[in-house]
């Protein structure tokens, strides 16, 4: 693989000033945050009264723990615009979530907001090694989902040339790429799984097309998952992280040179991580579920707000700021079989250690009596068509969860392309129990 590290003259000073430097930025910048937030959107106002607290009572970053948390169930009570800090007329973005699991999330941009969100995209595209001049062929999807238009932002103010292909219609993601040769791509995995796969249907080896870096967000993923990838297409596999309520792609993204966790751009977003169940914050080190505070956004600022994603906060280390591990599922998306606590990527692991099964996999739950159920539905891999090589794969799976998560799964074993395929982010899991 190509060496992608970037310069040190490269570098914002920020990312590699001192740590006393980067707290009072963030001191200054949380004040002003929260005294925007205070005063412009009533839900804060009433949120912080209701707390017994006020803006004026940060005096350091540790003091931020006084103030109450945000929720994804705040931001559907005030749909469409209630979270917005400044007039609509001020507005120059608005995206939304699918909406697919109750009222859909807004989220606005003001022109500065925007200029902010396309620099912190710009750093993290540079920190996976890509360069102005460089082609970046984004393979999010457009549209109101942040993805798409939020690494085109960033794309732009890094100065690389564009492919806004989107997601879908994969034979054309292939042919792109043989021919207008790339040299980064940003996809989810799942669907980076999936064009892989149509380079093989096609003939094609991935090894000898343009591209030296793909930069895989929008979902949890292994590192298990990174090694096929970067294997299967001889490039650097980094992981980004954003959610639209903090502000889209770009809050932290891995350094290609150390690939060791993703830096938290943290003079733009504060975090925090505390533990799921009392909300109680846990030390640096341990893994809980991480929060956001944003220091700079205008229209929308979140306070404290609950991501869901579980993970941990570590040093800096190419970079002054501090890392958060890899996401290793969500708490709402944590299967709860027989007492057990249970992550999709956790399966994910142990079947890409599994000769013989493709990467591709979705958990179905049930309940056919007292005892809940699953079924990992797998495929096979190319030229593994036999049943007794599938009975074997199958069991070799079970026993190696069995071994490390400490369930008992029943798996089946597809013919190659049997399991339904992601245009965008996975669907893990299809919950079929009885709904009480």
């Amino acid at each position: 693989m190509k060496d992608l590290t970037p310069r040190p003259s490269d570098l914002d000073p920020i990312e590699i000033a001192s740590r006393d430097e980067i707290t009072a930025l963030q001191v200054k910048r949380l004040k002003w945050s929260l005294n925007h937030a205070y005063d412009n959107v009533p839900f804060y106002k009433a949120s912080f009264d209701a707390a017994g607290v006020h803006p004026d009572d940060l005096k350091t970053m540790s003091d931020l723990a006084k103030f109450p948390f945000t929720v994804k169930q705040d931001l559907r009570d005030n749909y469409p615009f209630n979270m917005f800090a400044v007039p609509r007329d001020q507005l120059r973005r608005i995206h939304a979530s699918s909406g697919t699991t109750g009222q859909p999330t807004v989220v606005g941009y003001t022109e500065n907001d925007l200029k902010i969100w396309g620099s912190v995209v710009a750093r993290s595209l540079r920190a996976a090694g890509l360069r102005p001049g460089d082609m970046l062929h984004n393979a999010y999807g457009y549209g109101l989902f942040t993805g798409g238009l939020g690494i085109h932002l960033g794309a732009d103010a890094l100065g690389l040339s564009t492919v806004p292909v989107s997601g879908g219609m994969t034979e054309r993601q292939v042919r792109l790429i043989n021919d207008f040769n790339p040299n980064g791509i940003t996809v989810t995995p799942s669907y980076a799984l999936s064009i892989l796969d149509e380079f093989a249907a096609e003939g094609l080896d991935p090894r000898d097309c343009s591209l030296d870096v793909g930069i895989f967000g929008a979902e949890p993923w292994t590192n298990a998952m990174r090694l096929e990838i970067e294997q299967a297409f001889d490039m650097h596999a980094v992981d980004i992280y954003g959610l639209s309520e903090v502000m889209g792609p770009g809050v932290a993204n891995e350094c290609v040179e150390t690939k060791d966790g993703l830096h938290i751009w943290e003079d733009h977003f504060y975090p925090e991580i505390v533990n799921p169940e009392t909300g109680e914050l846990v030390a640096d080190g341990e893994e809980g579920e991480l929060v956001f505070t944003s220091l700079t956004k205008e229209a929308f600022p979140i306070i404290r707000y609950r991501t869901r994603d579980l993970t941990r906060l570590l040093p800096g280390t190419a970079r002054s700021m501090r890392r958060m591990e890899k996401v290793t599922g969500r708490s709402d998306d944590m299967i709860i079989l027989r007492g057990v606590n249970v992550f999709p990527t956790q399966i994910e692991e142990q079947l890409m250690t599994v000769h013989g099964l493709a990467p591709h996999f979705q958990i179905e739950l049930s309940r056919p009596d007292r005892m809940d159920q699953m079924l990992v539905m797998t495929e096979a891999a190319a030229g593994f068509a036999s049943d007794e090589q599938r009975k074997q794969a199958a069991g070799d799976l079970a026993a190696r969860v069995k071994r490390t998560v400490g369930i008992s799964i029943r798996v089946t074993v597809a013919d190659p392309g049997g399991v339904a395929r992601s245009q965008g982010k996975a669907v893990r899991i299809v919950d079929n129990r009885p709904k009480s």
